[in-house]
């Protein structure tokens, strides 16, 4: 049960976040940057989505609870969200809109905000990996084991983020267009999979509560 968890939760979290999609992007937004000014802004997003999520894992129950929405509600709502994501990710729109919404950000700000938008928000802790934490701290049920590799994965996917950055360049040249297309649709079906089991299982506790 517990290694379940810890691999559901990494692959749930890498594959809303995708990180080898967005090291193309982070290409674009550091074009005519020292590799100095690159590993900056690198660490810099990836400590800032790092915290954010891990805020969310911590104190996503206690919003839950202020608001007095139930789990398993959030957990049919999530579901939907991710499948959304996953359907923008399997007919290539999530790539189409983030690749704009970063080239406006370069055009609104300077290289010193990068970091923070879009690069950490809303690209790596947007609303799918935010609604995916709040899912899985919800399956960790209060449990400190489960919410400490609940970080421990939230640290991993961030790490995973952080090499593709600082590698950015040499993988979106060996991987071309052709083989990101391909592996963004994989990860889309992957995602959607995941995806509909929130649902069902949402809907379970609901109806045999």
């Amino acid at each position: 049960m517990t290694l379940d968890f810890l691999v559901s939760s990494f692959v749930t979290l890498l594959v809303v976040v995708d990180p080898v999609s967005l090291a193309p992007i982070f290409n674009t937004l550091t074009r005519g940057l020292s590799a100095v000014e690159e590993k900056r802004i690198a660490l810099r997003a990836c400590f800032l989505a790092g915290a954010i999520l891990c805020a969310v894992a911590l104190g996503g129950d206690w919003l839950l609870a202020q608001l007095g929405i139930t789990l398993p509600a959030f957990r049919v709502a999530g579901g939907l969200l991710l499948f959304a994501v996953a359907f923008d990710m399997v007919l290539g729109w999530r790539g189409e809109r983030e690749s704009r919404e970063a080239e406006d950000a370069v055009q609104k700000d300077r290289a010193q905000h990068i970091a923070a938008f879009p690069l950490a928000i809303p690209l790596m802790a947007g609303p799918g990996a935010i609604t995916a934490t709040l899912l899985i701290a919800g399956r960790a049920d209060g449990r400190l084991t489960y919410l400490l590799m609940l970080l421990a994965v939230i640290a991993a996917v961030v790490g995973v983020c952080l090499a593709a950055f600082l590698s950015a360049g040499p993988i979106s040249r060996r991987l071309g267009t052709t083989a990101n297309l391909v592996l963004s649709r994989l990860l889309g079906i992957i995602l959607a999979a995941l995806a509909v089991q929130y649902v069902i299982d949402g809907l379970r506790a609901a109806l045999w509560a």
